[in-house]
């Protein structure tokens, strides 16, 4: 700031001449209409109305005149620097106004056009299935149980009461894993997690198992060497063949509709005793098509088989075959989606196109 000028020399004090004002408003509402955006606006606000512009240098040497000339000098520096705020006011309301406007434009979002997404995948039938069958198990009180895949020999085969010449233990139905004397194997059947369940778990027990399993089948319209199972076990006291029907009427009829029939045929499996094989009636002819594809013209279609647990099992497990009674069912996923979906050929589940798995959705 300059010093004191007693005698008022408006060349000793150039920032308060009325011409230097004059221009200085000038140059800053030329400066503000010449701004585009509001960054650029701020640019001139600091230019020209912040602490080191013209306008706030001048403002400071009013302190330096004379008494009588501080009033007129004061006036003179105050409308020039309220001409400049309101000017700069103005400005940034209107380009405001501008970039709400154009923000409308550029980021709105049309709701109705259709968004070009592609589809990347979809869940395979296998595994809604799977969860279908869990969800009517654990429904009616049943725990899902679960095992490894790769499997000792002896929950495999001893355990169930498969004798040591039994034929599934040859190698043309099982995968033994080498070396060959190391007793493990690509389990055959989701039955070895029944036995470990019997062995860890307390009675009563019902559980329901649902997994993969490995045979030396080969890959055909009906058979696969890698397909999935799902077994169930119920042991307590006083279970008999009426209650094993009734679950699996009920299994049924939560699979198939309400309208399925089934039935029971006699039959032999090493762990159940007595065994049967379930059919339920064809869904497409009902019995009365002579030359219907689905059911061979029977009527009927094998489901999976069943039976009370074998004595013998139970003993293996730790169980008094004298106090309590079993009950144990399988079915193959694979073979409930052909029969459910009228899915012709087992190629078309296994080999992975994404067309096969989207007209299922995302439950079946």
């Amino acid at each position: 700031m300059s010093g004191p000028n007693t005698q008022y020399d408006p060349v000793e004090v150039s920032a308060l001449d009325p011409a230097a004002v004059d221009a200085n408003v000038a140059d800053a509402l030329a400066a503000i209409e010449a701004a585009t955006d509001l960054d650029a606006l701020k640019a001139v606000r600091l230019a020209h109305a912040g602490d080191r512009s013209p306008l706030a240098l001048a403002n400071r040497e009013i302190g330096a005149l004379p008494p009588s000339a501080k009033a007129e000098a004061g006036r003179r520096v105050g409308e020039a620097r309220g001409r400049v705020g309101a000017a700069l006011r103005a400005r940034q309301e209107a380009l405001e106004a501008e970039r709400d406007e154009r923000m409308l434009v550029d980021e709105r979002l049309d709701m109705t056009v259709v968004a070009p997404r592609r589809p990347l995948g979809a869940r395979h039938p296998i595994s809604t299935t799977i969860e279908r069958v869990e969800d009517i198990f654990t429904g009616l009180g049943w725990e899902v149980a679960e095992g490894p895949e790769v499997e000792a020999e002896w929950f495999n085969f001893d355990a169930l009461n498969f004798g040591p010449d039994h034929p599934a233990r040859a190698m043309q139905d099982t995968f033994f894993v080498e070396p060959g004397d190391a007793g493990l194997v690509l389990r055959t059947h989701t039955s070895p997690v029944q036995m470990r369940a019997m062995l860890t778990r307390d009675l009563p027990l019902f559980i329901v198992c649902p997994g993969k399993v490995f045979r030396t089948d080969d890959l055909d319209a009906t058979h696969t060497p890698v397909f999935h199972q799902v077994e169930g076990l119920a042991v307590a006291e006083g279970l008999t063949m009426a209650h094993l029907k009734g679950t699996l009427d009920r299994f049924a009829a939560e699979l198939f509709g309400p309208h399925v029939t089934t039935r029971l045929r006699p039959a032999f499996f090493p762990f159940t005793e007595p065994s049967a094989e379930m059919d339920f009636q064809c869904p497409i002819c009902l019995g009365k098509d002579p030359a219907c594809r689905v059911c061979g013209g029977t009527g009927w279609i094998e489901w999976g088989g069943c039976g009370m647990v074998n004595r013998n099992v139970l003993s293996a497990a730790g169980v008094d075959p004298e106090r309590f009674t079993g009950f144990a069912f399988g079915m193959g996923i694979e073979r409930a989606i052909m029969l459910r979906h009228g899915v012709p050929d087992m190629f078309d589940i296994v080999e992975g196109d994404v067309r096969f798995s989207t007209q299922f959705g995302m439950e079946i």
